[in-house]
Order: structure tokens, then sequence, then C-alpha cells
């Protein structure tokens, strides 16, 4: 039915890029042109669309200028009147984006006429030559591409772009300014492989950068952030665009925040991330690196806004005892449980064999049932689950126990110490497993949780004890449930790590270290850690050291980064499969843009093996005939392990080959660069799928092609789409073939019963393959499901998000006003009418002046001078506006106070240093808390200045909001977790979520305000004879040990993205290993820990003294 509409009414992108087909006319039209004028000429239509821009925008910039002037000049408006004149240019910069926009499009034919125009003439002329500006000779001292000759410069089609010199050969196609425009306008461009998607992006960066906002262009590494950058860099920087890269720069660095002014800055989706959270940390706003969120146009969309937009970023960092864990002293105990349910699995799967051999189809499904249920994973029972009608006995009876919302189930999982369920990627003790791990002479709820609740209840209700008997038996019942809920979390994680994360598939273990391998490009993520106490369970379970547990401090979903932006646009080759999700997340439409050459690439039907060791039997026959042809072959496989062992076939087959995964990936260009020659063979993990081109030779065109080969379906249509897309490029002739067997985890979770049913039933023999299109389809069908869950749990995710971000979007406003301060002034008074309103109301209901006069005590330290007979006569509405008053006139007349105090030394300070001395630091206490204020000693010595006002108001406003911050977001961690338990009392975690974190939030407001002010109000300086101030000194930048960090909300199968954090670490310093020292007697007992993480205890000094020696182990207390 769609097909056929479709017919009759085109599909959407077709009537897109019709839309768009007039726009090129204009555009090769303004190209032709071009022709005409010189390369000085060419380089002046740059200033004149800029002049057009600025023309048609200037009356609105000018509005906004006078709101700013009004503002500066009038620093003692009333909170009404600033409250009018800030909302008046927030509606005006909305304006002037809108306008932005109308006044692009009017330039867009001219501007994409100077860029292809430009690319042309380098491409047929060689180089380009000019009157040299200041640019140009600044350009020429460190580019070899521009050379200045006398008042000529001479721009070169040669330069180097990540180390390798590249010639420039390429001019924009028709397909490609469709590309551009449907970037410009806000969309997702859909182009095949080959089809120059970084060429395109030239055409709306060079356009949107002429409104001098800034343009991100936004990779998926850095590796081609960097070769990006520096190869289209040129075609910008003739025409005085500015172009720099964030990733070859440290965080925090001046470089970086330069590379964030140039009019175009590349960079990984991650860094940009990270920096906007580190910005929200900054406690001065020349800390501060990026300048505004205007136009993003992301590289490899899909990949960037899909598949890691699963993975919050976090920036944690250290806690208190964060070293103390119980990973080492729980680990043997999981050991133990692992060894009996493997035990207790290879029993099922002997009785089950015995069943059906004696014709007992019901007896046998349930031993099936229990073993999948207790280790579906297990190679024997996967091995077992592949004979001729097992499988279908299995998925009998688990219907039959599932009927009626899995009523029976526990029938089956009774005799099981834990239970796994693979789709969901979750692992659970049940009470025999409980029961098992708890030592015969233990308490039997060591591991069990008390009912908190009624625990209190009991306490608070027992008349027999006294008040204060009553809070020390709360507060032991509080840390004991504490300290058994954090033991029974690293049980939890140890046998998820056990059990669910395999290594070389999910992580591998290099230098020492946990590493976790990128499932949808096989590359690892260096620095990253899972959080939540899994990273270091699996680094107790793969005996290397574990690190130290982390807190957030700042948080932030891509999904909710990028929605920050103006205007957001990206480029793939695959989104088309994911528009939905684009278009409800993201407000994105995908457009197909089609190919410049039609594809000759042969896709054929998938081949099906019952089990994996035909199918890569049949793989490897399938490569050892490709290559005899003379093709050159690329091998995609899902993990460093199935790469490695397809090396060891080939290997015994006497065929060359190059190996491309998460342990060698410092080789991937090299490796690609070889991989289109003739008879070349290529085994790559999904890494070789994203942004790197295979280009062929004329013999391995000759020969068919490149030809590629899956060694397995991926749980996402995109990545296969994206392999076969290696192949075909530009017209260039190969094939695609995707081997499946019916043990792969995609297969065994979600494919179809029908597969396996029919070749029972047809009677295939081991070794033989079905290859039809129903099958192909079967195996479609089931990628969809894993989309859909995998959709499911991006979405729950935002929702969850959702509500911290409407938090974090009004704190991070706070934090601006306060780092820029023009609106911090309307903050703080707004907080102080705020709790003046708070405290009258509060009292004035039940007429509790007492109440009311504290709280001013407590709060502002003001003794009211409303009467209680006043109090109770007024309205609620004239005593907040009178209090408000009296408070208000009580901070002016205490900042006058300070300054008066002050203004001496300053005087002396600036009479005598003031030349060699630019900024003070003057200490500040409440009497609780000591904050330092930093202010600029020129400003502070003039009589009028507001300076140490406005210093005062910015750095405790920041230190407040900061340190209340980091705790509210653990308790909205905590809540998050607690609340999942909400679904046994038939509740939606989520709304519960939203509702408590809405009270947690309104709380966490209060007291940031009522801290603000109560140390405005209460600060001065410590009393001492003089005024202690000194001279700010500037230090080499420390950075903060922080982590930032990624959280993995996880694909329906596979571990290495189970619901997780992903952090990405700051390398801490590196430990000197503790010398050995002779003792007074080699006989005495030592502990000592070795370098791969094992342990010797108890041992005696002169059994461990020359590996103490030779630095293979360290002394260590205990």
């Amino acid at each position: 039915m769609l097909g056929i509409l479709a017919k009759l009414f085109g599909t959407k992108s077709g009537r897109d890029i019709k839309k768009l087909q007039p726009l090129v006319e204009r555009i090769n039209e303004e190209f032709q042109k071009l022709h005409a004028l010189d390369d000085n000429q060419l380089r002046a239509q740059t200033d004149k669309i800029k002049g057009i821009i600025d023309a048609d925008l200037s009356g609105i910039d000018k509005q906004i200028k006078e709101h700013h002037d009004k503002i500066a000049a009038n620093p003692d408006l009333s909170i009404d009147e600033k409250e009018v004149v800030f909302q008046a240019i927030d509606k005006l910069e909305l304006e002037r984006n809108k306008e932005l926009e109308k006044v692009l499009e009017k330039v867009l034919p001219q501007a994409f006429a100077v860029v292809k125009d430009t690319a042309r003439r380098w491409k047929e002329n060689g180089k380009l030559t000019v009157t040299a500006t200041p640019m140009d000779i600044e350009l020429a001292s460190r580019k070899k591409n521009v050379q200045i000759i006398g008042s000529t410069a001479e721009w070169s089609s040669k330069w180097l772009a990540a180390g390798t010199e590249v010639t420039w050969e390429m001019q924009h196609f028709d397909v490609q300014l469709i590309g551009g425009m449907v970037l410009h306008h806000g969309k997702i461009s859909e182009m095949g492989t080959g089809e120059g998607k970084t060429l395109v992006a030239t055409l709306p960066a060079y356009l949107n950068a002429l409104a001098r906002r800034g343009v991100h262009v936004v990779t998926v590494n850095d590796y081609l952030a960097k070769r990006d950058s520096e190869w289209m860099a040129p075609l910008f920087e003739f025409h005085g665009i500015s172009v720099d890269c964030i990733d070859k720069y440290q965080p925090n660095s001046e470089e970086r925040r330069k590379a964030y002014r140039a009019d175009i800055t590349y960079g990984t989706n991650n860094e940009f991330g990270f920096d906007y959270l580190r910005d929200n940390m900054a406690t001065d706003k020349d800390d501060l690196v990026q300048r505004g969120h205007h136009y993003a146009m992301v590289d490899e969309v899909d990949s960037v806004l899909i598949d890691d937009a699963r993975t919050p970023l976090i920036i944690s960092g250290p806690v208190p005892k964060g070293d103390q864990h119980e990973f080492a002293e729980l680990k043997p105990r999981i050991q133990r449980v692992l060894e009996e349910q493997k035990k207790l699995i290879n029993t099922y799967l002997v009785e089950a064999k015995r069943y059906i051999a004696a014709g007992k189809e019901k007896e046998a499904g349930l031993e099936l049932l229990r073993a999948h249920r207790g280790y579906p994973g297990y190679k024997p029972l996967i091995k077992q689950l592949s004979e001729t009608g097992i499988k279908s006995i299995l998925q009998k009876t688990e219907n039959e126990y599932m009927a009626e919302n899995n009523k029976r189930m526990p029938e089956v999982d009774l005799p099981l110490y834990f239970v796994i369920d693979e789709k969901h990627n979750q692992v659970d003790f049940t009470e025999k497993g409980v029961d098992f791990i708890t030592g015969e002479q233990e308490d039997p709820t060591l591991f069990v949780l008390p009912d908190i609740g009624s625990e209190l209840a009991k306490i608070e209700k027992d008349k027999s004890i006294s008040d204060q008997e009553r809070m020390e038996q709360t507060e032991k019942l509080l840390s004991d449930y504490s300290i058994k809920q954090e033991r029974i979390h690293t049980l939890q994680q140890l046998l998820k790590a056990y059990t669910l994360f395999e290594k070389d598939t999910d992580y591998v273990i290099m230098d020492g270290k946990v590493k976790i391998v990128d499932e949808q490009t096989g590359r690892i993520m260096d620095g990253r850690r899972y959080s939540d106490g899994l990273h270091q369970a699996l680094e107790a379970k793969e005996n290397v050291r574990v690190e130290e547990a982390t807190q957030t401090y700042a948080t932030i979903t891509l999904q909710n980064y990028f929605r920050m932006y103006h205007k957001l646009s990206g480029m793939t080759g695959t989104a088309e499969t994911e528009e939905a999700e684009f278009q409800q997340i993201y407000n994105l439409d995908v457009v197909v843009v089609p190919t410049n050459r039609s594809i000759a690439r042969l896709d054929e039907q998938d081949k099906v093996y019952k089990t994996t060791r035909e199918k890569y039997n049949a793989v490897a026959d399938e490569i050892v005939e490709l290559t005899e042809k003379g093709r050159p072959v690329l091998v995609g496989t899902t993990s460093v392990d199935i790469s490695e062992l397809l090396s060891r076939m080939l290997k015994m087959r006497n065929i060359k080959h190059q190996v491309l995964n998460a342990k060698l990936h410092a080789k991937e260009a090299d490796v690609v660069a070889e991989a289109g020659k003739p008879g070349t063979v290529t085994i790559a993990t999904n890494m070789a799928g994203r942004g790197t081109d295979i280009k062929l030779t004329a013999e391995a065109k000759a020969s068919g092609g490149l030809a590629i080969i899956g060694t397995e379906r991926h749980e996402s249509r995109r990545v296969d789409r994206q392999l076969r897309g290696r192949a075909g490029r530009q017209g260039d002739p190969g094939s695609s073939q995707f081997f499946v067997s019916l043990e792969d985890n995609l297969m065994r979770l979600f494919g179809s019963d029908r597969i396996a049913k029919f070749m029972d039933r047809m009677g295939y023999k081991e070794g033989e393959v079905i290859q039809h299109s129903m099958i192909s389809n079967s195996i479609e069908r089931a990628q969809k499901k894993v989309e859909e869950n995998n959709f499911g749990q991006r979405k729950r995710l935002l929702e969850y998000d959702n509500v911290m971000n409407s938090q974090r979007v009004v704190i991070y406003k706070r934090r601006k006003n306060a780092l820029y301060g023009e609106r911090l002034k309307l903050d703080i008074l707004n907080m102080i009418f705020d709790l003046c309103e708070d405290m009258v109301f509060g009292a004035y209901t039940t007429k509790n002046y007492d109440n009311f006069k504290l709280r001013s005590i407590s709060v502002f330290g003001v003794i009211p001078d409303i009467t209680e007979e006043v109090f109770n006569k007024a309205t609620a509405e004239t005593l907040v506006k009178s209090f408000y008053e009296e408070v208000l006139a009580h901070y002016e007349q205490k900042i006058k106070f300070v300054k008066e105090k002050t203004q001496p030394t300053f005087n002396e300070l600036q009479l005598t240093r003031g030349e060699t001395i630019e900024n003070i630091v003057i200490p500040f206490t409440d009497g609780k808390r000591n904050i330092n204020i930093i202010a600029p000693l020129k400003e502070l010595a003039q009589s009028d200045s507001r300076a140490l006002e406005q210093a005062i108001e910015r750095y405790i406003t920041l230190a407040v909001i900061d340190m209340h911050w980091k705790d509210h977001l653990r308790e909205m961690d905590e809540l998050k977790q607690s609340v999942q338990n909400a679904a046994y009392e038939q509740k939606d975690p989520l709304l519960v979520y939203k509702f408590e974190g809405f009270e947690l939030f309104k709380k966490f407001v209060y007291t940031v305000n009522a801290d603000i002010v109560s140390f405005l109000f209460k600060a001065d300086i410590p009393k001492q004879d003089t005024v202690p101030v000194r001279e700010l000194k500037q230090q080499p930048v420390q950075q903060p040990k922080y982590r930032e960090t990624k959280d993995e909300a996880g694909s329906a199968f596979g571990g290495g993205n189970a619901n997780q954090q992903v952090e990405e670490a700051v390398a801490p310093p590196k430990a000197e290993p503790l010398r050995s020292q002779k003792i007074a007697n080699r006989n005495d007992k030592v502990s000592v820990q070795y370098m791969d993480g094992s342990v010797k205890r108890d041992i005696k000094y002169k059994a461990v003294e020359d590996d103490l020696l030779s630095n293979k182990c360290v002394l260590i207390e205990e």
C-alpha cells in the first residue's frame, strides 16, 4: 500500500528535493557569474555578503544595544524595571535569530557559489593568487600552502591534513548543493558512502559562519575532527574565516578558548558536551571556553545522536572514603555461587538429554528452561539448543510458564541460585542464592535489606526509651542500613560483571587496566569507566587495581545538550531507519539525497547456518574463493574475540590478512590505505565503518571491486548498512554478503522461531546453508525489535533527564548571571524578596510572630522593626512590602559599611603598588565558612565603584550554588534508583521521580537562596588589626581531579551497555612503588600487592624480597 502511494505522490524526500531544485539552478547561475572575476574579486564577495547580513539586522541589533546600555547606565533600577528590560532583550534575541535565518536564505545562492568556485579554481588552476592581507601573512608563517611573494599571497592546492599531504581535486556536484541546503535548513541529509559529506558541510559552514555566531562541526572521533578541520580549512581561510579544532588542545586551556572563538569549530560530541559542563563549574567568566550554541552540524549524526545518546555525559569527582570497598572480600562468594550454578546447569542439560531420549518432552522442556534461565549464554546450552527440535521444546515450555504474566515462573527459578534476563540485561539472586552466599556462622540477614520504614516506626513508638536513646537507635539503624545497602549493591555488581560482561567482547585488559570497547565502532573508549561500582567489579574480576569511587558534580544527556542549539542539522549514510526517533526527540526531518552515480554494488541474501562453527568455516572458505579471484575483501566482525578467531582460521589456510580491532586501532590509517588493493584481506570490527573510504585500484575494480563479508548481523540495521556502504562508492563495483547462525546473539534473543522450525522441518544437516529472502526479512524484523527496544530505553532515559534538565536550566542560568554580573543584582533582590515573602506567609496564617522574628534573625541577622501588634493587624502583602524594604535597607547599609572599612586599604595599595598589582584577594566569613573574594584593585580604589559589592555577590553565589548542587545531584541519583521499586506497587517510577524530584528541587532552591542571602547579610572581613587583603599571584592552572563520564543506557543484548555509567577519567599522578627496605627480621609476616592486582597476605618477608627489590610488588598495610 505504501509503495503504491509513493508511486502516486512521490516520497517525502523526493518532494523535498524537488522544492530545492530551483535553488540549485540559482546557485549555478551565480557560480557562472563568478568565473569572470579574478581571485581578489572572488575573495571580496565574502565581505559583500557580510554587509548584506549586517544591513538587514542593523535595526534589531541597535534595539538590543540600547537595552543593554540602559541597564549599565541605571544600576539602581527597581526589580520590576530590570525584569522588563531583560525580558525585552531575550525577546529581541529570539526575533534576531528568525531575521538572521531570513537573510541567510536570501544570500544562500551567492554564498554557496563562492565556495563552489573557490573549490573549482584550486582543482583547475592549482593555486589562487591575491593581494596579501595580515591574515595571509600570519597563515604563511605557520602553513606551507600559503606563500607571500612581494605584496601578493599565493594559496597552493596542496596542504597537510592529519599529517598527510593532500591535493585539492574536488568540486561540488549538484547533489552536494542539495545536501548543503538540507543541512542549512536544520535537517538531516542522508547521503551514501563516498558522496563527499565532508565537502558538503563546507557550504552551510561558510554560509552560517558569515553570521559570526559560531558554527560547530561535530564528528564521532578526534581523528576525523582534526583531519576534517585541516582538510577543509583553506577553503574557509582564503575568505578570512577562521577555523580550529577543540580536540587539538587541553580542556580549560587558552588554546581551546581560542578554538571556540573561531568562526568554524570542529570537535567531537563528547568534548563539546564536557566543555559545556566544565563551563558551568567555572568561577570566573574568563575561564569559560564556549561562547554560545548557535548552529551545530553533526557528521555521522545517527552515531552521535542515537548510539552515543544512550550515554549521558557526567563530570564526577572524589568522594570521602572513595577508596574503601568490599569487592575483594565479596568476590570469592560470587566465584563459589557461579561454580555451583554451572554444576546445576550441567545436571539439567544431562537430564534434558535423558528425558528427550525417553520421549518425555515436558520434563525435558523444564530442565532446558531452568538451564536457560540460569545461564543463557552457556556454550554447552547453546550447542544443545542448535540440535534439531530442541529449541522448539524450550520455547513451548517457556510459553507455558510465562502465561498469565509469568505466573508459574517462580517454580522454574526455585532451585536456581540466580536468574539472568539477557534481553533486559539483568541478573538477580534467588532466595536460594542469598542463602548460599551467606556463611553458616554468619547473620542470615547479612545480605537482606530490612524494612526501614517499619523499623523506624518501632523505634518511634517505643515508650520505654528516652529521646536520646531513640535518636541513637535511629542513627544506628540508618547507618547499618546504609552499610548493608552498599554491601548488597557491591555483590550485585560483581554478579553482573561475571555473568553479563565478557572479556574481549565488552572490554579488554590493556596496560593492567579494564578498557571498554565501544560496541558501535569497535574502538577502545580510552580512559572511560563504568560507574555505579560496575567498573570496580570488573577490575576485581580481572585481578587488576580497583580504582576509587566517585560522585557526580555535573551531568547532561547528549539529547539535551544538542537541543540547546538554535539550529541543529546532521549528515550520515544511514538515517532513514531512525527517522521517527530523529523527529520525536530532536524535531529533525530526514531527507534522502540521491547519489551522484547509481550504486553498482550487489547485496546478496544472508547465508544462514545452524551453528557458529559451520558459519565461520563458511566465511573462511568464502574469503579463500574471493582472494583467488583477486578481489579485496573487508570482513566485518562484532567483537575483538571474533576478529582474532577468524585471523587464526585464515593463518591455518595461509591467507595473508590485516586485523583492525580495539587492540590494534593505532594502525587504522595504514590498514585502510591498503584495503583496496587486489587480494588484500582486512578483518575489522565496526570501527572501519565510520569516516573511512576504501579507495580501489584499477586492478581491484576490474576483478569485481571490494567484497564485504559480515560475520554476524548487528542489532542495528544502520551498522550493517554502514558496513555494506564501504563497497560501491561513486559507482564502483562491489558486493556484500552476511553470514548468520542460529547461535548468534541476535538470533537467539530476537530471531524468529520459524527459521529454526523451518530448518528442522526441511531436514537441514550440519554445514548446509539456507539462503532466501524470507530468512533475510525475518532477520530484519528481529533487528527492528531490538531497535524498538533501544529506542524505548533512550526515550525513557531522556524522560528522566528532562526532569533534571528543567532543574539544570534554572541553576546554570543563575550561575551564568553570577559570572557575567549583569543580571546578578536582579537575582539577589528576587532571592531576598522570596525569602521575606516566605517568612511572612509562613508565620502569618498561624499568627506566629515569634517564628517570624526568629527566622529573620537566623537568615538576615536582622531584628525586624515590625512589632507583634502590627504583624497581627496588617495584611500579609503590606507586611511583605514593609519587611522587604527594611531588609534591603539593612543590606545596603551592610555593603556600605564593608566598603568604608576596606576603602583606605584599597587606596593605599593603589597608591603604593598599583602599577604592579592587578587583582587582590579579600577573605570574608559568616562565622562558619570562609570565602575568598577576588577583585581588580584599580576598580576597588575608585570611590564610586561597585566592584567590591559585585565581587562579593558573585563569589558567594557561585560557591553556595556549587556546594549544594553536587549534593542535590547525589540525592537525585539516589532517588532515581529508589523509585524503581515503585513498579512493585503498580506505580510508574517516572511519575514518582517527577513528583519527588520537584519536591527535592524546591527544597534545594530554598536552601541555596537562604544560604546565599544569609552569607551576604552576615559576611564580614575576619577581625584583625588591618584589613587582611593580599595580592593574587598567578599560579599555573591546576586541573582538578574530575572524571568526565558517560552513562550507558544499554542495548538489548551485549553486556557492554548494561545501564551503566562510563567514566572518562583524568589520569591520577603515577603512583611510585614502595621501595623494598631491609627490615629487622626477614621472617616477619607481611602483605604485598602485585602489579596485576593480586595480593599475598601473611607471607614471610624473605619469600617476596626479590620481587619487592625488582618492583614487581609493593608492601601494603592491612
